[in-house]
């Protein structure tokens, strides 16, 4: 089991604050949970623009690469700092997805500017995408909940009472991943374009885009993720200023 950050812990703050004002958090902690804000919402943002899988028919939304980010994330977290902070980060990834949709909501019911409604094809343009993605937000928070917790519970229940190796790392993430953002797949497609088009190539381009990626690519930036975070947390105990 990895080594908790060496960080100054106290009875009424297990977290590392060492009395002054405010909260410490290990740096990597802090950078990790600013980067899984930002990937909650870019995944919807990316969503709605579905690629080719060459050289095959089948397709993938793109709005997967942010989502297994967040899975790499997410497993960084739970290996380092615990299940439990990882799941309520996760629950916390809803504020950012619920800010992004009331200012979607927003700006498109805003007037836009005499200079815009001269681009009329621009701004047909951008409200038909923001219009039309609220399948996307609603179908995204559903399939986003479910897999995430589920891949830090399998990532976590994987792990075993031996120090973790890098290989051993490595399979957890690989195995948890792999069923997690399957069944992100089934749920999102569904509930997200299901009656809007033929979702089946969609539906398989997808599941086998992320079982691969999650097999191949995810184990490797898991294992780059705890190593960016120790490093960060390193930093900080080694003089760097705290994180208030």
């Amino acid at each position: 089991m990895d080594a908790p950050p060496k960080t100054v812990s106290s009875p009424t703050n297990p977290t590392g604050n060492t009395g002054a004002p405010g909260i410490t958090m290990p740096l990597g902690l802090f950078v990790f949970t600013l980067l899984y804000g930002g990937m909650t919402v870019l995944a919807g943002v990316l969503a709605y623009k579905q690629v080719q899988l060459w050289p095959t028919d089948l397709a993938v939304e793109s709005g997967i690469f942010a989502f297994l980010l967040l899975v790499v994330i997410s497993s960084t977290i739970a290996q380092l700092y615990g299940r439990a902070l990882a799941q309520r980060i996760v629950w916390w990834g809803f504020l950012p997805l619920l800010i992004s949709s009331i200012l979607m909501q927003l700006v498109l019911n805003l007037p836009a500017s005499p200079e815009m409604l001269g681009r009329a094809d621009d701004l047909a343009a951008f409200e038909r995408v923001h219009n039309t993605v609220w399948r996307v937000w609603a179908a995204g928070p559903a399939a986003y909940i479910v897999s995430l917790l589920l891949n830090v519970w399998i990532f976590d229940r994987l792990k075993g009472s031996r120090e973790d190796t890098t290989i051993g790392l490595m399979v957890r993430g690989a195995i948890a991943s792999a069923l997690s953002q399957a069944v992100d797949s089934v749920i999102f497609i569904t509930l997200a374009f299901y009656g809007l088009f033929p979702i089946g190539n969609l539906l398989i381009g997808q599941i086998i885009a992320k079982v691969v990626l999650s097999l191949v690519l995810v184990p490797f930036l898991i294992t780059l993720g705890v190593k960016a975070a120790k490093w960060l947390d390193a930093r900080s105990v080694a003089g760097q200023p705290a994180v208030r």
